[in-house]
């Protein structure tokens, strides 16, 4: 089962080895150890840990706008690719900007060389709002209009 939960700074070294991992790398623009604490202080800033049977197994990062109707879901990473921890955990993500940040909107940006993340965020409902060009590679922003539901599971 999956679980998200508030990260700690102490998550933070185990998030930068998942951010280096040679399948992720390419497709994110890391963090540094110092990058991910100033984010982590923003108040703006939502980090949390994807717990999968106790164990961290990958994080999200958050980012809230207009008074958190709008969510920029920033990053996702996972340790375990194609075992659908991320699918489940998008899914909780979203339970959570509905219930806890009373959201209305969660947008993101993919390169359009990432054919994983694009696929599963079409599958789970988002879709292409507009694009730019970044050092000549495709930058898609997609959003989801989500609605205000109670859901349970969410710490």
């Amino acid at each position: 089962m999956i679980e998200l939960i508030a990260a700690s700074e102490q998550d933070l070294s185990c998030f930068i080895e998942m951010e280096s991992a040679s399948d992720t790398s390419e497709f994110i623009m890391s963090y540094s150890l110092e990058q991910h604490q100033i984010e982590m202080k923003n108040s703006n800033v939502i980090y949390l840990s994807i717990m999968n049977q106790g164990d961290i197994s990958g994080f999200i990062i958050l980012s809230t706008e207009n008074d958190f109707r709008d969510v920029e879901f920033r990053r996702i990473v996972v340790s375990s690719k194609g075992k659908g921890v991320g699918q489940l955990a998008i899914k909780a993500m979203e339970q959570y900007c509905a219930a806890i940040l009373k959201a209305n909107r969660i947008w993101l940006d993919v390169f359009e060389t990432n054919n994983r993340g694009q696929h599963i965020y079409q599958k789970l409902g988002y879709k292409v709002f507009s694009s730019e060009q970044i050092k000549g590679i495709s930058l898609l922003y997609m959003e989801k209009i989500i609605k205000f539901q109670l859901f349970g599971g969410l710490k």
